[in-house]
C-alpha cells in the first residue's frame, strides 16, 4: 500500500519503519512544517498527529476518499462529526486510543473483570497510568477507554483525574516518567484482598504494528470500525 503518515513524531517514525518492513511504501510524511500535500495519492492514511490537527487531517482524508486510521487522542469531542462525515462520504475510518494488539486484548479482559466484580460492593476500583513526559494529554486515551469499559458494566458514572475514590467515580492517577512507553493498571481493593490487571508496553513497536495491521485491514472497506473489528472480537 501507499501510506501517508499524518504526524511524524516518535510514533510516526516507528510506524514508518514497520510499514516498510511489511512491504508498504510511505509516500509522504506530514508534520507541522508541511504546507501542501495531495492526500489523494495515498491508498490509506495513518494519523498520529496532535489534537488540534487531527480533525482536519481526518476530514481531509474522508473528503478525498482516502481511508484513514487515527491514534491521536484529545480530539474526541469531534468524533461524532467524523463518523457522520465518514458515513456521508461512504469512507473508511478507524479510531483507537491504543492500536497495540495486546492492549486491545487487555480492553476485553478489563470489561470481563468489571462484569464479574460489579456486584461486589466491598471492592473499590482505581486506575493508574504511566507515560513518558512528552505525552500531551492526561489521563491517556487508553486509560479513558479502560474507565469507560468499567462504567459500562458497573454503577460508576464517570472517571476523575487524581482524586480519591467515590461511589460514582473511578479515580485515575496519571504519572509522567521519562522513557515510559505506557503502563496501565486497574485495581479492585477491599479490606481483605486486592485484584489487579496490568498491561506494560516495553516499547512503541506494539502500537505501531497494530496501527499498520489496522491500515491493512481497513484498505478496501467502507464504514466506521474499531480494533474489535480488526481483531475479530465482536
Amino acid at each position: 500500500m501507499k501510506i501517508a503518515l499524518l504526524g511524524y513524531g516518535r510514533m510516526g517514525k516507528t510506524i514508518e519503519k514497520i510499514a516498510l518492513q511489511r512491504g508498504h511504501k510511505i509516500i509522504f510524511k506530514v508534520d507541522e512544517n508541511t504546507k501542501e500535500y495531495d492526500i489523494k495519492t495515498a491508498d490509506v492514511a495513518i494519523d498520529f498527529s496532535i489534537p488540534s490537527a487531527a480533525f482536519n487531517n481526518i476530514s481531509n482524508c474522508l473528503n478525498n476518499d482516502v481511508p484513514v486510521i487515527s491514534g491521536t487522542t484529545g480530539w474526541l469531542d469531534k468524533y461524532p462529526a467524523v463518523t457522520k462525515l465518514c458515513n456521508k462520504k461512504d469512507g473508511g475510518f478507524i479510531y483507537a486510543s491504543n492500536f497495540s494488539l495486546g492492549v486491545n486484548i487487555f480492553f476485553e479482559l478489563n470489561e470481563q473483570l468489571a462484569k464479574m466484580m460489579h456486584q461486589l460492593e466491598e471492592y473499590n476500583i482505581s486506575m493508574e497510568e504511566i507515560h513518558h513526559t512528552k505525552k500531551l494529554d492526561a489521563p491517556s486515551g487508553t486509560a479513558i477507554t479502560l474507565a469507560n469499559g468499567i462504567i459500562k458494566h458497573t454503577n460508576k458514572k464517570s472517571w476523575n483525574l487524581n482524586v480519591t475514590n467515590s461511589d460514582s467515580q473511578i479515580p485515575i492517577i496519571a504519572k509522567r516518567i521519562d522513557d515510559v512507553p505506557g503502563t496501565h493498571t486497574v485495581a479492585y481493593n477491599s479490606e481483605v484482598d486486592s485484584i489487579e490487571i496490568k498491561h506494560t508496553a516495553h516499547n512503541r513497536s506494539g502500537f505501531a504494528l497494530g496501527a499498520v495491521i489496522a491500515a491493512e485491514w481497513l484498505y478496501g472497506k467502507t464504514g466506521v470500525f474499531t480494533m474489535k473489528d480488526v481483531l475479530g472480537l465482536k
